[in-house]
């Protein structure tokens, strides 16, 4: 059996979509564009995605979401200081699938 880069990612809209890079453009571009409401988070020393998305979420899967708002690629460590924003995941389910 291969295992795919997103296998073990878990799925959004009803089990059709996840951190693919569509996805994550449509995700960047509704939180940019007001389609969805983000709260902001600002990183301090070792915060790292998974383990905010965990706290976020209930995820730690979830990190791409987060990376995908916030604009900072696919990394999972963060500088301090760093502008996170924290999409809807309502809201980020119903425009990404």
């Amino acid at each position: 059996m291969t295992l795919r880069r997103y296998s073990r990612t878990p799925l959004i809209k009803g089990g059709t979509c996840y951190a693919t890079p569509r996805a994550s453009y449509l995700v960047y571009k509704g939180v940019e564009s007001g389609l969805i409401s983000s709260t902001i988070y600002e990183t301090t020393e070792g915060d790292r995605l998974d383990v905010l998305a965990g706290r976020f979420y209930g995820d730690g899967r979830m990190w791409w979401i987060l990376a995908a708002a916030s604009g900072v690629g696919w990394a999972l460590q963060v500088q301090p200081n760093t502008v996170i924003r924290v999409p809807d995941i309502a809201q980020v389910s119903q425009l990404v699938g």
